[in-house]
């Protein structure tokens, strides 16, 4: 449709209605002047109307009653007579506007942008100073540019200025509410966003392509945030903070007005530009790690550092420790000054987290294959890689650790330096060997005196463990988090600490015996080795308990067992060196005990006599262990009392049976005659003759009850009321059954006897390795029905295997002898026949005793 308008002030009304042509409808046109229903209608003012255009208008009501929706798009096209040459006025507005930007920009403020100072809801409509905004302005008014159209003008003017301070927050705004006049519909109409924009006087096209151009430079120059937005300027980072909104409204523009599907994420292309800038920080400060960190310490002095000193070197250690001082001041920096600032996208994007997980990941690579090269050469110190551990472990720990990325998983950097703490404690273990020997040469040089009144131990012991404990605390402050790297380090130590305690244990086993006659040393000593036990199983504790490694947790129990086998060794050797003072004790006891003799019965039945004569006989005994106990007891450590007051109750024990209950024969001659006689036939007479041996010393059922009294007595006093020894234990002690056993042999029948020998002797499973060969007895028991006597028949067989070298004729026979109490008037011996040059010879002769 066309036609001619001869006045600026007239307007076009374009009316939208819906034909209604069924029968009702043509009835109602008889009565009505309108029978179509009514849609909606615009109106255009001809005056804002210039060249070619194509534009969205919203239908508006007629009246209160209309019930109106939507738009409708027109492409209009006006010609003015006589300038029909001339421009459309859009593209003069966008002349004019360009024109003035370039003058007030370029010319009159050297190619700064002066931004307006003016606030409020529509601050964003106002572009330039008064002057020139009144003349943008009027120029709009007379001829039709729509508002948006100047937005969208001077957001293209600006694109060009938009790294000036300032213009970040303009665009942004602009970019804003352009988005909102095309995205956001109103109630009166429906149609899309897209289409809407595709009517725009300013050029669909053309508008994208400025974004796209946009988009592109300023992920280059958020690439290098760190250069063009730097910490030390707050007006640049509101500028940063600007410029990442305009990126989020290139992105909703690209979502809301042009409909995409799925655009770049702001955030996302935000994180990528950091991590672009971060990886190129990093090789930066790699690349100028020297130069850097003398200017960082000297306070911006610069340095001339030649380009091939400036990397790594395999001679020391000191370019890792700069580089991670330089890696802390660029994650601090991106902590305290762009967090803050970025702030856009709190759940996906946090500055510090994301600068100091790349630093951790790049650093992490090259000082992982530095570390392989330095393993090779091993020119540092074992002592300046333990720094460098700990320093890398401080900067995980403090920046790393609770990051998503790496809050699962077990960091590597432990590995990284195991050989090289490995190497620390190899040559720690010989600083804890020469500490050892200085310590114990030390306390030898003082005595073994106690630390204090209240310790029971010598400073050696506390001395080694301090050591060991420093060492340990070294290793513990790695804070080791990796769990394969950190069982490898502490079955190391736990080897270095086998070897020490190991070796304090065979320093003190070997000179212990020489200790033995002075006065405290010997329980300090014994002392010393329990403490180790005692602070062995602190330091167990210390190192994980049931959580330790298998392999380190079972050294350590070894050293344990061990420790606790020369505890064991220490105190046999201990109360070996009483052996010839209780031995005088008993003989003493003995002497006394032979004085007591008597017949026996009626003794025996007074129970207080014994207990007088028992103490009579315990006199020498008693003395010697209240000295010798009440000095152990103030002495000793509770553990080593008992083990001293065990090897004192089997020594003690031990005597009283060998020397009272069953004394040795006084004359040893016998055994030299038998083997003279084997000899020489010559001698066999003599022989004869000493066989009937002396008769062994017996105690009488008065001494006897004496002796089970003593016995008591000495049970009791080693028990001492539940502070010494366990009644358990002395009940069980195979040393006081057998003394037990020894004085039965005098009271007991002997019927009785020999019925428990026949029992308990049927065979006899292992021969002992100096047997001379295999005798076949049998033995039987048997009562006389008359006089009720016993009559003990013994049948020996034969002999097997005899083991004796001689030249001369050989003759064995067999001596059957019977021993006991009240045997004087009875016949103890009998013999067999020799059998000539055999070595199994076989008797079968019957003998009754």
């Amino acid at each position: 449709m066309g036609g001619e308008c001869h006045n600026s002030t007239d307007r076009i009304k374009v009316r939208v209605w819906d034909e209604d042509d069924d029968i009702k409808s043509r009835v109602k046109q008889h009565f009505k002047k309108e029978s179509d229903d009514f849609l909606g209608q615009t109106i255009i003012e001809v005056r804002t109307l210039s060249g070619e255009m194509d534009v969205w208008y919203n239908l508006d009501k007629r009246t209160d009653k209309s019930a109106v929706s939507g738009a409708i798009r027109l492409k209009l096209n006006v010609e003015i007579k006589g300038e029909e040459k001339v421009a459309p006025y859009h593209v003069q507005y966008t002349c004019l506007h360009e024109n003035l930007f370039h003058y007030l920009t370029e010319v009159k403020s050297s190619g700064a942008v002066q931004i307006p100072t003016i606030k409020g809801d529509d601050a964003w409509k106002v572009y330039f100073d008064d002057d020139a905004q009144e003349i943008v302005d009027e120029f709009a008014m007379r001829y039709g540019i729509e508002y948006i159209y100047q937005a969208m003008t001077h957001f293209s003017c600006l694109s060009s200025k938009y790294m000036c301070p300032g213009v970040p927050a303009v665009m942004s705004t602009l970019l804003a509410n352009i988005n909102a006049f095309y995205a956001h519909t109103t109630a009166t109409t429906n149609v899309s966003a897209s289409d809407r924009f595709a009517a725009t006087n300013f050029g669909r096209e053309k508008f994208i392509k400025l974004l796209d151009q946009l988009h592109n430079s300023l992920r280059i120059d958020l690439s290098k945030y760190r250069d063009n937005f730097p910490a030390s300027s707050p007006e640049r980072l509101q500028d940063l903070k600007s410029t990442v909104d305009l990126l989020t409204s290139i992105a909703f523009f690209r979502m809301k007005v042009l409909e995409l599907q799925s655009p770049p994420r702001a955030s996302a292309v935000v994180k990528d530009c950091v991590r672009a800038c971060l990886d190129s920080t990093y090789k930066y400060i790699f690349d100028n790690c020297y130069e850097l960190y003398s200017q960082l310490m000297d306070q911006g002095k610069k340095q001339d550092i030649p380009r091939e000193e400036q990397g790594p070197t395999t001679q020391n250690l000191d370019f890792w420790t700069q580089l991670i001082t330089l890696m802390i001041t660029i994650i601090d920096e991106d902590k305290t000054a762009y967090t803050p600032i970025l702030n856009q996208f709190p759940q996906e994007l946090n500055m510090g987290k994301v600068s100091a997980e790349i630093m951790w990941t790049l650093f992490a690579l090259d000082m992982k294959y530095a570390l392989e090269e330095h393993e090779k050469q091993r020119l540092c110190k074992s002592t300046d890689y333990m720094n460098l551990h700990f320093k890398v472990k401080w900067f995980y720990n403090e920046y790393v650790r609770e990051l998503p990325t790496f809050k699962d998983a077990v960091p590597e950097y432990s590995l990284w330096f195991e050989p090289f703490v490995m190497q620390w404690l190899d040559e720690n273990e010989d600083v804890s060997m020469e500490f050892l020997h200085g310590a114990l040469g030390r306390d030898k040089k003082d005595g073994f005196q106690q630390t204090s009144d209240h310790a029971l131990f010598s400073c050696s012991v506390v001395d080694v463990f301090t050591q060991l404990n420093q060492s340990f605390e070294i290793i513990k402050k790695l804070e080791c988090p990796n769990p394969e790297a950190l069982s490898h380090l502490m079955r190391r130590f736990a080897k270095t600490i086998q070897k020490v305690l190991i070796q304090y244990a065979a320093i003190i086993t070997k000179d212990f015996s020489s200790y033995c006659d002075k006065e405290n040393v010997p329980c300090i000593l014994m002392n010393n080795i329990q403490q180790l036990r005692v602070l062995l199983e602190k330091m167990f504790e210390a190192m994980g308990g049931k959580e330790l490694d298998a392999e380190a947790s079972a050294i350590l129990k070894d050293v344990q067992v061990k420790l606790s086998g020369v505890l064991d060794e220490l105190s046999v050797t201990y109360g070996a060196s009483f052996q010839q003072v209780i031995e005088e004790c008993v003989k003493q006891m003995s002497t006394e005990l032979n004085q007591m003799r008597g017949n026996g019965a009626a003794a025996s039945a007074n129970k207080n006599s014994s207990t007088m004569e028992a103490e009579i006989v315990l006199r020498p005994l008693m003395d010697f262990l209240d000295k010798t106990l009440s000095l152990s007891a103030k002495i000793c450590e509770k553990t080593v009392l008992k083990r001293v007051l065990k090897e004192l109750w089997k020594l003690v024990l031990n005597k009283i049976e060998k020397q009272i209950v069953l004394p040795p024969l006084t004359d040893q001659t016998g055994p030299q005659m038998i083997f003279s006689a084997a000899k020489d036939l010559g001698q066999l007479s003599k022989l004869k003759d000493h066989v009937i041996r002396e008769e062994t010393k017996s105690l009488t059922l008065r001494q006897c009850a004496i002796m089970d009294v003593v016995v008591a007595t000495i049970k009791q006093y080693f028990h001492a009321g539940g502070s010494g020894l366990k009644k358990n234990f002395l009940e069980k002690s195979p040393d006081l059954q057998s003394l037990k056993y020894a004085l039965n042999l005098y009271t007991q029948t002997t019927d009785v006897l020999i019925k428990k020998f026949v029992t308990t002797q049927t065979t006899q499973s292992q021969a002992s390795n100096d047997t001379v060969g295999e005798i076949n007895v049998q033995v039987d028991l048997t009562t006389h029905p008359g006089t009720g006597d016993q009559k003990v028949t013994v049948k020996v067989v034969a002999i097997n295997n005899l083991n004796w070298q001689t030249s001369a004729m050989f003759r064995p026979f067999v001596e059957v002898c019977i021993l006991g109490p009240s045997l004087s008037d009875k016949k103890r011996k009998h013999g067999t026949k020799t059998k000539s040059n055999t070595w199994s010879p076989k008797y079968n002769e019957t003998f009754q005793l």
